[in-house]
């Protein structure tokens, strides 16, 4: 399973580890992936996200129906 949010999209990005002689060497940055259960009243139902500390706030604003619409949109949610 790869390292993405299904929620806000956000993955792995590259940049450079930097020494104190100033070289540099190719790193990784991961989100800060979570995976929750969630309930969703409209569908009678319970759903396991991989998630990003970021995407639990939105889904605490927006709740898990609006999240999980908007995320379709974008394409980052597949259909379960």
């Amino acid at each position: 399973m790869s390292k993405i949010c299904e929620i806000t999209g956000k993955k792995v990005i590259t940049g450079n580890n930097v020494s104190h002689s100033n070289a540099r060497t190719k790193r990784r940055f991961y989100p800060n992936l979570q995976t929750k259960k969630f309930y969703i009243p409209e569908e009678d139902k319970y759903i396991t996200l991989k998630i990003s500390a970021a995407g639990i706030r939105k889904i605490n604003k927006n709740g898990i129906f609006a999240c999980m619409k908007d995320a379709r949109e974008k394409g980052y949610l597949k259909k379960k």
